[in-house]
């Protein structure tokens, strides 16, 4: 049978010849005139990147190789999901369109026995995480008085992720998810019960509180993608987006108790007694994995031992647009959006003049509004690339407006908001990249995706607490808006470029008109021809 000849579903149904190879699948587009292409290799020949073969039924959410075709509107989970047959490409039929996928219930995932023991256990262990960052925080700011010093701790807990995140990607890939969380999991909460021995006793020091945070952030290396990929392992493709969602809400209920709690056992008993909640707390979750029925698990293949494994997953990402971008703006985000640890500390004890009670509730306020909209994202389907980049300039823009806040509950109030369009974010940039990864290659690009998100933090928390403490508090959080709104605004000028993409102003009124979109280029100019 003679290669078959691409369509173009916007124009005509006559099939054209432009530049076609053997082997190439179309993918009819429903929007836009470029069309997506689809290699149907068995393997790819880099090795170590094992990927199955791509079939029809998957092409909604299968990575596209390296022989793509980038489509031409702004998100390919807008293209038909089933592709044409090779005969109704001959005959010039147009293909059945798959049917709208039905929304999901908010909680759905929680279907799922082992996702609820998970769930459960994350509630309790998260609201330890929360109680030790929160007293750790101001332990430091306590001990030296200095901004600079809360930043290098949160730098100290990060670095190794940008050293040595991919590694962990790696290690997820290959080895079994849920024991190796059994491992980290403990691991962790030996190193809270160090530091509460060690603040109990009365020989606490800087240095010490440096020492752990980086011991941590080594552990964490390997706990954050085995964590993140392991979620599909529990429910499945189809309540992947809802679980990654309900994670993020999990956090931001942990973020409601933790600061509380860190609070008053501050101010009750210390800080050390703090940390040996956390320690206690990583129990939870490693009695709900040993609890989980490992027949029901949706395993992902183990990925064999192999040479160039690492570099296979970054050839990946590379060839990957939807993917690339996505994490470059993520990493800028990453690495000054999201400094609250050392912008939040020093606004409470600098700027509001207020005590430990009253910094907790700061944190509580943002974790209120990163709640709701943990829960809101749980109604979505699929996270789309122009809402990633239209929340991303939101939350800018309400960092830096919070900047000026005249009072503290000012403040807190706009702490909610700029609460729940980070959490949407955050959500909607890990659940769009799981779902158009490989399975065999998730560890990997999740490994990357979690390193230049919270690796960055080594680089931006020192230069956000030095920014902070020669200019203040108030410059430093509106450097950090400003930062994240531009780079928004950047990747998603980038994104609609490769996406043959222009920004059109409609002024008409109605439902069906919006006054800034985004649409196909040549359709842009054939509007304003016909306004002319």
């Amino acid at each position: 049978m003679p290669p078959h000849r691409y369509w173009s579903a916007s124009r005509s149904s006559e099939p054209t010849d432009d530049h076609h190879k053997p082997g190439d699948k179309l993918l009819p587009a429903q929007t836009g005139d470029t069309t997506r292409r689809i290699r149907r290799n068995n393997t790819t020949s880099t090795t170590g990147n094992s990927v199955s073969p791509v079939t029809e039924a998957d092409t909604a959410d299968a990575p596209l190789l390296n022989d793509t075709v980038v489509p031409g509107d702004d998100d390919p989970d807008e293209r038909t999901a089933a592709a044409a047959s090779p005969e109704a490409v001959a005959s010039g039929e147009e293909p059945q369109q798959e049917q709208p996928e039905r929304k999901r219930g908010m909680f759905s995932a929680l279907s799922n026995r082992n996702y609820r023991y998970f769930f459960i256990g994350q509630v309790v262990s998260n609201s330890g995480t929360w109680v030790q960052r929160i007293a750790q925080d101001w332990l430091v700011l306590s001990i030296t008085g200095s901004a600079f010093a809360v930043g290098v701790t949160t730098a100290m807990q990060f670095l190794p992720m940008l050293l040595f995140g991919l590694f962990g990607g790696v290690l997820a890939d290959r080895f079994p998810k849920r024991k190796l969380l059994m491992a980290t999991q403990g691991a962790m909460g030996l190193l809270a019960a160090g530091l509460a021995v060690l603040t109990l006793t009365g020989h606490i020091q800087v240095w010490h509180i440096y020492l752990f945070a980086f011991m941590l952030g080594m552990v964490t290396v390997v706990d954050n993608p085995t964590r993140q990929t392991f979620v599909s392992e529990m429910v499945g493709k189809k309540d992947l987006g809802n679980a990654v969602s309900l994670n993020a809400a999990n956090f931001q209920t942990a973020r409601l108790i933790g600061p509380a709690v860190a609070g008053a056992l501050m101010a009750a008993v210390g800080a050390g007694y703090a940390f040996a909640v956390n320690a206690f707390s990583f129990g939870a979750v490693i009695l709900g994995l040993l609890a989980m029925r490992t027949a029901e698990l949706h395993r992902t293949p183990r990925l064999p031992r192999e040479k160039g494994q690492l570099r296979a997953g970054l050839h990946y990402v590379a060839g990957r647009p939807d993917l690339i971008w996505p994490i470059v703006l993520i990493g800028f985000i990453g690495t000054f959006g999201f400094n609250f640890a050392t912008i939040l500390s020093a606004f409470a004890y600098s700027v509001f003049h207020v005590g430990p009670g009253l910094y907790g509730l700061l944190n509580t306020a943002m974790a209120v509004g990163s709640l709701a909209g943990a829960l809101l994202a749980a109604r979505r389907n699929r996270p789309r690339l122009r809402l990633l980049v239209g929340v991303a300039l939101a939350f800018g823009i309400l960092e830096a407006v919070s900047a000026l806040s005249p009072d503290y509950w000012t403040f807190a109030a706009l702490l909610t908001v700029v609460g729940m369009s980070g959490v949407t974010l955050n959500t909607a940039a890990n659940s769009l990249i799981q779902l158009r990864t490989d399975p065999a290659m998730r560890g990997r690009v999740m490994s990357l995706f979690m390193m230049v998100f919270t690796g960055g933090t080594p680089l931006g928390a020192p230069l956000v607490g030095w920014i902070t403490e020669q200019y203040g508090p108030r410059i430093g959080l509106l450097v950090c808006g400003l930062v994240s709104a531009v780079a928004a605004a950047a990747v998603g000028l980038v994104l609609a470029r490769i996406g043959n993409l222009r920004l059109q102003l409609d002024l008409h009124r109605g439902p069906e008109h919006q006054l800034l979109a985004f649409v196909p280029r040549q359709r842009a100019e054939l509007d304003v021809t016909a306004v002319a």
